[in-house]
């Protein structure tokens, strides 16, 4: 018992108090993130769409996502975390009642877009007041948890979206409403503003140019062109996955339970993960976990029964697992602070134009190539995605390691067309690990408490 007080202890002691407070609203909203795992299902069994019209529409979430991550991450840095926080929860609240009351095509693509927009605008506000708050030494652990509290609340979502829905759709609407709702109060009242204000910040970005500075960083957009294969693939589970059950006559009970496996394996397991890969290369973890999650997505091929589908989900849930901790630290580190909503804002946008693309090109495979097709290409983009972390991994490191040592980032103006400095060569260095014990998981995807 002494044993596993002391854990606890090191794997959750010394956290600033804001960091509870946003895990905190994470919780909250995710136990009550009912709709985007059921979108699919709602869509094709209650409203009657087809496959390739219900790709759609979760593509129009996924585009206005791209765009509020590209709001979010400017607000976030010029007019403040919270702010920008309290609008898109707000907004994400109005707009999942409106999609809940929408029939036509039209009305349900409409409110898909603007929800997605609100709800994925609080993305870079997460995470850039995250890492203002945590610091760098305690950070890996403060993800983890969060990553944690994520899973947690989505695990259970999706266990009692299952039942809730044979009440009615209209439930899931109302009751992911209101947690998010709830979140914002908690923000309102208990979360201060945490950017500071620098001579930096306020001319830096309008002499460099924010948007040219990010798009000269090529080993930033090396890292999120990487992500964005890899969320392909991954948000097939909310797109394709649950039609593949429905064809294989499984309700959407059934795919409930199998899919918060997913939830209930990382909150069993993520927190003794980054005991898993101490002292290893970033790279090597990550291009692991790229082979890892396509082989869990490719078996899906072969399943037609629950238990072989609930499999699947544990093998690419392991990879997600050991994707997760590097991922979350490496995004940090290769965000300098006077630009860290905006580069926050840039890695979220690889999710929303995943989220955009996923389910329309997972529709338009699975119906012109079929299910297996779909399912195998996920298994090729995880061997793809592995080799890329193994070519870039180094240079990332370079990058990361030029960034703590001299405090500003390494970029090229658009004054100016010179090579960014070298950073001294050295070996690759491995994932840093908080010196504080076992420490903790989820942030693959930075975790925003807004919306799905």
């Amino acid at each position: 018992m002494h044993a596993i007080r002391g854990w606890f202890r090191d794997t959750t002691g010394g956290l600033p108090r804001t960091f509870w407070y946003l895990w905190t609203g994470t919780l909250i909203n995710r136990l009550g993130s009912f709709v985007l795992v059921f979108l699919a299902i709602y869509l094709t069994q209650e409203r009657g769409f087809s496959a390739t019209q219900a790709g759609i529409v979760l593509g129009l979430w996924g585009a206005g996502g791209a765009v509020g991550t590209t709001v979010g991450g400017t607000l976030t840095d010029r007019w403040g975390r919270r702010p920008t926080l309290l609008l898109a929860h707000l907004g994400g609240a109005v707009m999942m009642l409106a999609l809940g009351f929408a029939h036509e095509l039209w009305a349900v693509g409409l409110g898909a877009l603007l929800l997605g927009l609100f709800a994925e605008a609080a993305r870079p506000a997460f995470g850039a007041m995250m890492i203002d708050v945590v610091p760098e030494r305690d950070r890996l652990r403060a993800f983890s948890l969060n990553y944690w509290a994520v899973n947690l609340g989505f695990a259970c979502a999706a266990v009692l979206a299952g039942f809730a829905a044979q009440a009615g759709y209209l439930l899931l609407f109302a009751v992911n409403a209101s947690t998010t709702l709830v979140t914002a109060v908690i923000i309102f009242v208990k979360v201060k503003e945490t950017r500071t204000i620098t001579v930096s910040t306020r001319v830096g970005a309008a002499r460099v140019g924010a948007l040219r500075t990010i798009l000269n960083d090529r080993v930033y957009l090396g890292f999120v062109a990487l992500n964005l294969l890899g969320a392909l693939v991954f948000l097939q589970h909310i797109s394709m996955l649950p039609i593949a059950m429905a064809d294989s006559g499984l309700s959407p009970a059934t795919f409930g339970s199998v899919i918060a496996l997913n939830g209930v394996l990382i909150v069993i397991g993520q927190l003794f993960v980054p005991r898993l890969i101490r002292g290893r290369s970033r790279s090597h973890v990550l291009a692991l976990a790229a082979v890892v999650m396509g082989v869990g997505f490719g078996l899906t091929a072969f399943a037609d029964v629950a238990w072989f589908y609930g499999l699947t989900v544990l093998i690419w849930t392991l990879g997600e697992m050991l994707n997760s901790p590097s991922n979350a630290t490496l995004i940090a580190e290769l965000s300098p602070s006077e630009l860290r909503g905006r580069y926050q804002g840039v890695f979220s946008l690889s999710w929303q134009l995943a989220g955009a693309a996923a389910p329309i090109l997972g529709g338009l495979v699975r119906e012109q190539a079929g299910n297996a097709t779909l399912w195998l290409g996920c298994a090729a983009i995880g061997l793809v995605m592995a080799v890329g972390h193994l070519l870039s991994g180094p240079a990332r490191e370079r990058r990361a390691l030029a960034l703590r040592t001299a405090g500003t980032p390494p970029v090229v103006t658009p004054q100016s067309t010179a090579p960014q400095p070298a950073a001294p060569k050295a070996a690759e260095p491995v994932a840093p690990v908080a010196p504080v014990a076992p420490v903790a998981p989820k942030a693959a995807e930075p975790a925003a408490t807004t919306g799905g």
